[in-house]
């Protein structure tokens, strides 16, 4: 595991106490992402050839992933700011991406659903004003 890097099992840990804590908050962001995770080029003093500007692309095995989460805190609260990453490998995905499901499906428990009511109404009177109008004056 690279430096810097958590465990998948602290990881999920701490993402669900990070959900828990926006659980018990008025509002608040979560900000989750997913990345390829590029191996690292052996360093060497010659430029990169322009044959093959990405390497990676022409991978010959499947590469690792990079998963982080943040609270979302910005510049002025850069302490109160909650970083967690991992490293998923290729033969652990399928297991990480079920028990990744179950912490989401966990954590948006606490979302509230959108008020929709205000834009229903605004659909209805427009249906019922077009009716009236293509409805009016047409004699034959």
């Amino acid at each position: 595991m690279p430096a810097g890097h958590l465990s998948i099992d602290d990881f999920f840990t701490r993402l669900s106490s990070l959900f828990q804590s926006r659980r018990n908050s008025t509002h608040g962001t979560i900000i989750l992402t997913q990345k390829r995770l590029s191996p690292q080029p052996p360093s060497t003093s010659s430029p990169t050839t322009t044959s093959q500007p990405f390497p990676d692309q022409a991978a010959l095995s499947p590469l690792p992933i990079l998963v982080r989460a943040s609270n979302g805190k910005s510049k002025d609260r850069r302490k109160d700011k909650i970083k967690l990453s991992t490293v998923v490998q290729p033969d652990g995905l399928e297991s990480f991406f079920t028990k990744y499901a179950e912490v989401m499906r966990g954590g948006t428990t606490a979302l509230k659903k959108r008020d929709r009511s205000g834009r229903k109404k605004a659909t209805k009177a427009k249906k019922k004003g077009k009716a009236g109008v293509s409805g009016e004056g047409e004699t034959k």
